[in-house]
Parts: structure tokens; sequence; C-alpha cells
């Protein structure tokens, strides 16, 4: 991150609002006057909440790779152009799409009732008339990894593991191998079905979808995810020492050679134009909610920040490239493809930053810097960024969304603007994710972080990457 070299940014702070500034300089006047104009205005009022209610509204859910994220596609193509930025492309790719058709549970014994689940994108269909059997039921993921071969051969497995909140979301990581994992390993056993607590902090009857991951030649067996409440029921059943007979049943199919893709607009640099500061969000969704959270929220801020800063007739030294990434909910697809298509302009790409945690207030920043000036920068942007409520952190990883792990692998330096996410997990891949859950001046602070950030590193000629030795 981009403090590491320098200490607590606090400090330094502190230290550059009371010393003369010496070694490292940051931002030209005029620019760092830009950027404060740019921030104020967005605390105005700017376009963020248009453009995700149009976007939640006129294609509602995106699923990877579907008709509808194509749609999406169209929307955004035309949305770009209409506002009048440069370059603006779809950058397509092809990927196996997963859908799904029907899906259901209840339970059969000893009390039965319906289940409110969501199949796990990608699982495999059960038979047409579902999947009977009994569950085992473990508290924990541990739990069911440590199950000895064969120990639950021809039953469901139920894994419980309840998601705590958190500010950052880091608890997500953990709880989440529950379900990318989960399902191999409980096949490993013998499962024929497997049961999950929804990766979810909230206490509705809306189960929370997401990607699992089949392992190798591991058989692949049905997935879905329980509401809490509904996990809570199977849990109070067998803790009452009850075996509990369960019914499942997922009809769903993956067409292959399906149409996925990036869609990219810019605002080309003027002295500049090669070197590429990078902004964006991804463009797909689940298919259970409208995608408002995640992450039309994130379209909508980024898309906003691009605007605010050519409304306002500036030029900056570098392009600023927004990417709408596709296919990020299935595996980052749309980024790994971005990779492959840029690979001989990386190395150009001075930094980026993804919005992809909803519509919470940016509460922290980060960055990874590696060099005395890249600091010197991240301490003027911190410095504007200040008066709306945002605080220098001290993390010392690479970060900035999901969607740049794989130009993070290739070198490119980020910078990330956390968002307050204690209620993001409620909404999560669920049926709940909507635009009547955002606020527009959240998500107005959230552009004024975007547009500050990415006027201030392009309207510099400043390198965060560290020379290699001669």
């Amino acid at each position: 991150m981009g403090w590491r070299r320098a200490g607590s940014l606090s400090m330094m702070l502190f230290t550059l609002a009371s010393t003369p500034a010496t070694g490292a300089e940051g931002a030209s006047r005029e620019s760092l006057a830009h950027a404060e104009m740019l921030r104020n205005r967005a605390l105005e009022g700017t376009s963020a909440m248009a453009i995700v209610t149009s976007l939640t509204t006129e294609v509602g859910p995106r699923l990877a790779g579907s008709e509808a994220e194509a749609r999406a596609r169209e929307w955004a193509l035309h949305t770009l152009t209409v506002k009048g930025f440069a370059g603006v492309r779809s950058e397509p790719f092809e990927m196996d799409a997963w859908q799904r058709h029907d899906e259901g549970a209840e339970i059969i014994a000893p009390y039965p009732q319906p289940l409110a689940v969501t199949a796990l994108g990608g699982s495999v269909p059960t038979p047409e008339t579902g999947l009977l059997g009994e569950v085992s039921v473990f508290e924990t993921l541990e739990d069911l990894k440590h199950a000895s071969a064969g120990s639950i051969a021809g039953r469901i497995a139920y894994v419980g593991h309840a998601m705590q909140r958190t500010q950052d979301g880091s608890s997500y990581g953990y709880f989440n191998e529950a379900r990318t994992a989960g399902p191999s390993i409980a096949a490993s056993k013998g499962a024929v079905g497997y049961l999950v607590r929804s990766v979810g902090t909230d206490s509705n009857r809306f189960p929370h979808t997401g990607s699992l991951r089949y392992e190798g030649d591991i058989p692949r067996i049905p997935a879905m995810a329980l509401s809490n409440p509904d996990a809570d029921q199977i849990e109070r059943i067998a803790a009452d020492h009850q075996d509990v007979t369960v019914r499942m049943w997922v009809d769903s199919s993956v067409r292959p050679a399906a149409q996925s893709g990036n869609v990219v607009a810019e605002i080309t640099g003027r002295e500049a134009p090669e070197e590429i500061v990078v902004i964006g969000a991804h463009l797909d969704s689940w298919d259970l909610g409208t995608g408002a959270i995640d992450d039309g929220a994130g379209v909508g801020i980024t898309m906003a920040a691009l605007e605010l800063i050519k409304h306002a007739g500036l030029a900056p030294r570098r392009t600023i490239r927004l990417v709408l990434w596709g296919a990020e909910e299935v595996g980052l697809l749309g980024a790994q493809a971005y990779r492959k298509q840029h690979e001989a302009a990386l190395a150009q790409h001075v930094i980026g930053s993804e919005s992809d945690f909803g519509g919470g207030r940016v509460w922290k920043l980060t960055a990874d810097s590696q060099t005395e000036e890249g600091d010197a920068l991240f301490l003027d942007i911190a410095k504007l960024l200040a008066p709306i409520g945002i605080a220098p952190g001290s993390d010392d990883q690479p970060g900035g969304g999901p969607d740049l792990y794989p130009l993070i692998a290739a070198g490119v330096p980020t910078l990330r603007l956390h968002q307050d996410g204690r209620d993001y997990f409620d909404l999560h891949h669920t049926a709940d994710d909507t635009v009547d859950k955002l606020d527009a001046a959240a998500l107005d602070q959230n552009v004024a972080a975007f547009a500050v950030f990415a006027w201030l590193v392009a309207d510099s000629d400043v390198t965060f990457r560290a020379v290699a030795p001669q």
C-alpha cells in the first residue's frame, strides 16, 4: 500500500501540514484546485443515482453470458456515447454461461415444511424428480473437511458456518469458502447433495446465491444456499437429535460459447494518452435481484466520476479509462480477458481502482505506491478527501477491487477507496438487492472520492512503481 515506505499516513499528513514541503512533490497547485472543485461539485449532486436507476430499471438482473448481460452492454455503450466520452467500445469474449430455471427445497421429515433456498451459481441439476436424502449437519466447513471419506455416503451435507458482520467485509473471504469449496469437499466424503447457510449477515428469508467451484474429478453434486432463518430451522431440528430428511430440486443448464464482454470509455490524455488511469466496476450481476448494490452502484459511481471531470471541462495529462467488466460474478472472466487483450500496454497502466462494495460511504483510503513521489501524491489525495470523512489507512496489501486482481498480478499499482459495508452482506447476491436500498448522497460522496483520485493521478507525471535496479 502507498504508505508502507513512510510509516503511518496519519503521521505523514500531520508532518506535511505543519512543516515546509521538501523532497518529492505531489500535485501542482492548479491540479489541486481543480480537484477541490470536483470534490465540491460532487457533493452538490451527481448523476450516479440516475445511472444506477437507469441500469437496474431498463435492464434489471444481468447474469453473466445471458441475453440480459448483452442488453446491459448495449445500455452502457449508448449511455457512454450520449455522455460524449472518447473511445467507447465493447471488448467481447466467450464463456460458458450457466442459467437457473427452477429450484426449491422442503423438509420431508420430521416436520414437513418448505425451505427458502437458491441454487449456487454453476450448480449441476438434480434429477427431474429432485434429490431426497437425510441431512448430515456440520457446524463449520472445517468439521466437514475432517469427516472421513465415505462417512456421509448417499446423504445431503449441510454446513452452518454463520458469517459475521464487519465494516470492511473482511469476514467474507473466510466464510465464503463454505459456498465455493464446500460442494466438492462434501462430494469427496460421499455426499450426493449440498446445503449451505447463506453467506450473508441478514435475518431475512432471502437466500444468497454466488458461485461454487467444482474440483477436478470429484463428482459434481447439486448445491443450494438456505436463507439464514431456514438454516436456523434445520439446526434446531437437528439439535433435538432428530434426523432431518430434505428434498431439493435444481433445474439448470450451461450454454457453451456464450458472449460476454467489457465496455470501455475514456477521457483521452492531453500529453501522455498512452498512460492510463483505470477506474471501473462490473456490469454483470446475479439473477435474483436487480444488481443495484452489486454492482450497479459501482457502475453509477465510476461513470459519474468520469462525467464530472468531463463536464468540468478538464483535460488530464494522462488518459482516464472507465472499464465496466463483464462476467465478474462467475470468476473474474472479464478482468482476465482485459489483461489478456491489453497485455502489451500494462506497463503503461499507471494505477487502478474499482468500486465493487455497494453504495456505502467511503471511510478509508489505502494504496500501494512504491515511490516517494507516489507517496507525496497520495498525501495530496488524502488531504483533499479528509473533509468528506475519508481517513488514510495502514493496510500493506494491494487491493482496489476484485476485477483488478489480474492487473495486480501483472504489477499494476492500485488505490482502494474503502466503503462502509456493514449492511452490504444483508443484500449481497439476494433478491433484495434493489435500487431502493441506495442513498444518493452516499453515492455522491463516492463520486467525489473517485473524481479527486482519478483527476490528480491523471493530471500528474508521477509513477508509483519501483524502478528496478540497473
